[in-house]
């Protein structure tokens, strides 16, 4: 599978050649290994991937699918990289765009000087469903509203990165991909160790740390669980996943009460107190009390 082999479609953005016949100066370690691994030791690996998966159960769910509500995880052994000086580029941009809409996420919940400067139009959040009365001015004296986000990121023709969308809801993908390197790690555990890969294990200690930075009372230690659907929902792998690699509590709604304006984990042992809840339930499903009255997934 050499290089010289290697086709491009003009127009297009090559992740791999950056000229005619020329590997970029990041790949070229990594496509010396495969050469020499050869098409026919790829193809097991490949297999050996797709049964680390199916034997460490990750699945994800897809809704009305008529012949498998359960679909196993797909995993390419080939992955795309990105250069560090690239990444350092999308990394401040990211970290922007987050900053951004926490301090519009505030606002719209707290103060409103967006809207009563007419920089946002006053019926683009009241007339939305997404905007949720009964949270105004909730939290305001958190450092910040927006714990987590993610967003969709696409390459266009000329290799400029580009957002497609933001995810600030109950973003997902933070366990899928540490169960990709996981894997990849098992698979390729000679070219990884080779290609000075950066490690995930930075971001989780930061969400470990952030998710701490919010609770109330007890921040050396706080009580964390991670609020699911259940195991109906399309990433529950990921839910039960996240909470035994960060040691979390996975909890449903019925698991949780409020008594005296505080949130408590039923458990044998009677009630235990709750810091911190890392929701994977869409918001207006959490209240059934406040938001939505049919909801069966929320805490009450």
């Amino acid at each position: 599978m050499g290089v010289q082999y290697y086709e491009t479609r003009l127009g297009v953005y090559d992740e791999m050649v950056a000229t005619e016949h020329k590997v970029l100066p990041y790949w070229e370690r990594f496509i010396k290994a495969l050469e020499t691994m050869g098409s026919a030791e790829i193809d097991r690996r490949r297999r050996e991937a797709q049964r680390l998966l199916r034997e460490n159960g990750v699945t994800y769910n897809v809704y009305g699918d008529a012949q498998k509500l359960t679909r196993p995880w797909r995993l390419d052994p080939i992955p795309l990289l990105i250069s560090s000086e690239e990444w350092s580029v999308i990394e401040a941009g990211l970290k922007q765009r987050a900053a951004l809409l926490d301090l519009i996420l505030k606002d719209i919940y707290g103060g409103q000087t967006l809207l009563k400067k007419g920089l946002l139009p006053i019926e683009l959040i009241f007339a939305h469903q997404g905007f949720l009365y009964p949270c105004m001015n909730t939290l305001q004296n958190q450092p910040r509203q927006l714990t987590i986000y993610s967003a969709n990121l696409v390459r266009g023709a000329k290799g400029r990165f580009w957002v497609l969308d933001d995810r600030t809801q109950a973003p997902s993908g933070s366990g899928y991909a540490l169960e990709n390197r996981t894997v990849m790690t098992r698979v390729l555990a000679d070219i990884f160790r080779e290609s000075q890969v950066q490690r995930l294990s930075a971001f989780f200690k930061a969400l470990n740390k952030g998710l701490a930075s919010t609770a109330l009372h007890n921040k050396d230690n706080p009580r964390v669980v991670v609020l699911t659907p259940g195991p109906f929902n399309e990433t529950y792998f990921e839910h039960a996943y996240l909470a035994s690699y960060l040691g979390y509590t996975l909890v449903q709604g019925d698991d949780l009460t409020v008594r005296d304006g505080h949130v408590w984990l039923k458990s044998l042992e009677g009630l235990q107190h709750v810091d911190v809840i890392l929701r994977r339930v869409d918001d207006s499903f959490c209240d059934p009390l406040e938001l939505r009255s049919d909801s069966r997934l929320g805490v009450a």
